[in-house]
């Protein structure tokens, strides 16, 4: 059992309705999306923001959670060969169109979720700093270390679709 300070508790708090709202937002992405292989993307996405949500109320309520057993701790090689999928080049007309329908929404969505990964990235580095509980430090930095591969599998499918342009 774990006791938080008043400002870790703020902390854990602050990460909780990111947390929500990423998921809210992956799951409406999801709907949205033309392309079937970024509405999958979006759907492992909310899945994976759901098992932070459930590690972040564990913390609230006094626990750590395990790091060794199932759940988010599982995702290393998930995220390998999702990220390896959408590296597939796309042709030129499905890059361009999804059932006739042009990818600047797909291109919006994923934008905007970059935008929202590199964000909560940074308030969980910001928090691993203000807590005591090494064991929470650790639980922490798992989490942001996920958040920065949700960023690298947007990015990855972005730079693969033409929609991010790094040279």
């Amino acid at each position: 059992m774990i006791n938080l300070t008043q400002k870790e508790r703020f902390l854990l708090e602050d990460e909780k309705a990111n947390e929500e709202i990423c998921i809210k937002k992956y799951n409406t992405y999801s709907n949205e999306a033309n392309d079937p292989q970024l509405k999958q993307l979006f759907k492992s996405l909310a899945q994976k923001e759901e098992q932070h949500l459930n590690s972040i109320n564990q913390l609230l309520n006094g626990q750590v959670p395990s790091m060794n057993s199932g759940g988010q701790q599982a995702s290393g090689n998930q995220n390998q060969q999702s990220m390896q999928s959408q590296q597939q080049p796309q042709s030129q007309s499905t890059q361009t169109l999804y059932n006739g329908k042009t990818n600047q929404s797909d291109c919006d969505l994923c934008t905007d979720s970059l935008s929202t990964e590199k964000y909560v990235s940074s308030t969980y580095n910001t928090a691993i700093f203000e807590f005591t509980d090494t064991n929470v430090r650790q639980v922490l930095n798992h989490i942001q270390k996920e958040e920065q591969e949700h960023g690298e599998q947007i990015f990855n499918y972005m730079e693969s679709h033409g929609m991010y342009n790094v040279k």
